[in-house]
């Protein structure tokens, strides 16, 4: 099974920035898709961003461009670049890996963002 460590979360203000990192065990086999979550407190988690093996992206639109998902090819981590981040932004954010046989969650991360 694929391991996945967030790291990355913090307090921010309103219009700030923060860069999250989602370091995996290794890329599943195969065809897959490594993505983000996030749940904020009395909702449920929510689909944030996701790319694929092949490098296509998809967004929620709630955070189309603002939120940027990115990929490192020479080691088997993923970001997450987020950009006026907004206090309804707030939620622990989680690090999903999608393969053919494996179906991995990271602990999450937990995202503040407030004045």
């Amino acid at each position: 099974q694929v391991q996945l460590v967030e790291s990355g979360g913090g307090l921010v203000e309103p219009g700030g920035s923060l860069t999250l990192s989602c370091q995996a065990s290794e890329y599943p086999s195969g065809f897959y898709v490594m993505a983000w979550y996030r749940q904020a407190p009395g909702k449920e988690r929510e689909h944030v961003a996701d790319i694929s093996k092949f490098g296509i992206t998809k967004y929620n639109p709630s955070v189309e461009g603002r939120f940027t998902i990115s990929r490192d090819n020479a080691r088997p981590t993923i970001f997450l670049q987020m950009d006026s981040l907004k206090p309804e932004d707030t939620a622990v954010y989680y690090c999903r890996s999608i393969g053919a046989t494996d179906d991995s969650w990271g602990q999450g991360t937990q995202v503040t963002v407030s004045s």
